[in-house]
């Protein structure tokens, strides 16, 4: 059985990490690591990544780092539920380096969308908690889901026009508070 994951077992996981990359890297976090390390919340089911380039010793080390720790580790990020956001790369935060490995939260506005397509009531608290640290905007928001909007064909789970409306609706109800 895994336990849920704290900042100071994300820590452990990011330090094991580094330990095995023999070459650069870059690790983005997302999801529930996120939350943790930004303090929204004191835990997270799963350790949710993205790793670029993809190096095998990572990957290789991945099952033993997991079962060390006692930690689940899933290798998702929003470019597998929605459409790359553009920029997401320059957009992403750096939490620290350990050996030659850099990590990151992934972007702040790919995390936010695909949070608000799925819906669920963590996911949208999550996106709260964005707004209120000022890491996302609601007409950048806005912005960006309109530069993925034609490239949603590729993700046929997703039914554009829901996806549409609520993003205009956490928006428009975003906007509201900021004209207060």
């Amino acid at each position: 059985m895994r336990e849920l994951t704290d900042r100071g077992r994300i820590a452990e996981f990011m330090s094991a990490v580094g330990r095995v990359a023999r070459s650069p890297a870059r690790v983005y976090l997302t999801g529930g690591s996120t939350a943790v390390l930004f303090g929204w919340r004191e835990s997270t089911i799963d350790i949710d990544i993205r790793v670029e380039p993809e190096l095998d010793e990572i990957f290789r080390a991945l099952p033993d780092v997991k079962e060390r720790l006692k930690l689940n580790v899933e290798l998702a990020s929003p470019p597998d539920f929605i459409p790359a956001v553009p920029g997401w790369e320059e957009r992403s935060i750096f939490i620290d380096r350990d050996g030659k490995v850099d990590f990151f939260h992934f972007d702040p506005y790919s995390q936010a969308l695909s949070k608000i397509q799925r819906r669920h009531k963590q996911d949208l608290d999550d996106v709260e908690s964005m707004y209120r640290d000022d890491l996302v905007q609601p007409q950048r928001l806005l912005e960006f889901f309109a530069r993925i909007k034609p490239l949603l064909y590729k993700y046929p789970a997703i039914d554009p026009a829901d996806f549409e409306r609520a993003v205009i609706e956490w928006t428009k109800g975003h906007n509201k508070k900021e004209a207060e």
